[in-house]
């Protein structure tokens, strides 16, 4: 009896001391094997931000551009306008609207972070043709900018001393262009490989914008001469309604996306691919620098070809009485400050 007992102590003995032992090794099974969380599809959460909280710019508002005739409006009389001219010091120093602040565009986000906005009725972008005056201001447009506006066709449109225009003003393409209808798009495929290491869209988007902008405005233009000598190499957007894609031509091999309807999870964004650069273009340049800027956000390859069909078939525009730049109507005169 006396040895049965002591069989029982030492049995309890044992389960005593190898019960915290079980506890601890179960605590380190759980803590070596954490739960793996699910994936985070940051393409998708991207522009389900673009489209839904940061207000869909791409199709709803772009490209937000103010003729000079307004900015030199309220330049003599409610000031309301806050404006921002990104040329080079030694161009702003040669004229420049009055009040406006010169700073580079690489600074641009961090100088408007020192502005109250609600200040103002515009935050208005001035560059020397409107090119990246447009990027920039799609740049400002996803930080939350909500009231930035390019000027349409920058200084040159101010005084004639500025122009910059007429030299790229141009009709040699006009034999390069075709009628044809447009080829059809590609199958929808995936968006392209994002991989910031956020988990919300806003942060990605913030992410994003940061890169491109600190990519500057080169990376996002191309040529016409550059996408005709190497077509292979681009997947080219003509950003025009249908009629006017058939009745004045189009680049050749060119894909029509209607603005504000076409590039969108819901219709033909995910045509675009991935592995080929975009070039968009439009009448001026000013709308194709807001899309490439975008579209490279997304994580695209894009880039705007610069001065629109006014540097390609400009006389054909202005016979079709659609946005030809003239020097002699749209250089107002007004007078700058140096």
């Amino acid at each position: 009896m006396k040895h049965y007992t002591q069989l029982l102590k030492n049995y309890a003995w044992t389960i005593l001391l190898v019960l915290p032992l079980l506890v601890f090794t179960s605590a380190c099974s759980d803590d070596d094997d954490p739960v793996t969380p699910p994936a985070v599809n940051e393409s998708q959460l991207l522009v389900q931000e673009l489209e839904g909280t940061n207000g869909d710019y791409l199709n709803t508002a772009a490209p937000a551009i103010v003729s000079a005739v307004d900015v030199y409006a309220d330049v003599t009389g409610a000031k309301k306008f806050y404006i921002v001219d990104i040329r080079g010091a030694a161009d702003y120093a040669l004229g420049h609207v009055a009040g406006a602040h010169n700073v580079p565009i690489a600074d641009v986000l961090t100088h408007m972070k020192t502005v109250n906005v609600a200040n103002y009725d515009k935050i208005v972008v001035i560059c020397y043709t409107g090119q990246s005056a447009a990027w920039t201001t799609a740049i400002l447009r996803m930080s939350g900018y909500t009231t930035a506006f390019s000027m349409k066709y920058g200084m040159t449109s101010w005084h004639p001393d500025f122009d910059r225009l007429s030299s790229k003003v141009k009709s040699d393409r006009l034999n390069d262009f075709v009628m044809t209808a447009s080829p059809a798009k590609p199958a929808a495929g995936d968006l392209p490989t994002i991989n910031t290491g956020k988990t919300t869209g806003a942060e990605i988007l913030a992410d994003r914008i940061a890169a491109v902008h600190a990519e500057g405005y080169s990376l996002s233009a191309t040529d016409i001469t550059s996408v005709l000598s190497t077509p292979d190499q681009y997947y080219v957007i003509n950003y025009w309604p249908e009629a006017d894609y058939l009745n004045l031509g189009h680049v050749p091999g060119s894909y029509q996306y209607t603005p504000k309807a076409d590039l969108k999870l819901s219709t033909l964004l995910k045509t675009l691919p991935t592995n080929k650069t975009i070039a968009v273009y439009c009448y001026t340049g000013q709308t194709s620098a807001n899309v490439a800027a975008i579209l490279r956000v997304m994580g695209y390859d894009a880039k705007s070809i610069s001065y629109g069909t006014n540097g390609m078939i400009w006389q054909r525009m202005k016979d079709n009485g659609k946005t030809a730049f003239d020097a002699s109507a749209d250089c107002k005169g007004f007078p700058y400050e140096k």
